[in-house]
């Protein structure tokens, strides 16, 4: 039960640095946002902060 309030913890606060980050990065006219849908919010909380930046750099990567 606890590693089930933890993921969903998590996702929520992915969900959330990722309309932040995405905003941020609309405000500065680049164009990487990551999507929020249900496997970046999977790979958020599953992950955690090493995951949401997984998704980052792999934004990132396809950007270029």
């Amino acid at each position: 039960m606890e590693k089930l309030i933890n993921i969903c913890m998590r996702s929520i606060l992915g969900i959330i640095a990722m309309y932040f980050i995405n905003s941020a990065l609309e405000k500065a006219g680049i164009s990487l946002g990551v999507g929020i849908n249900m496997f970046t919010v999977l790979t958020s909380g599953i992950l955690g902060f090493p995951g949401l930046l997984a998704l980052y750099g792999i934004g990132v990567y396809r950007f270029l």
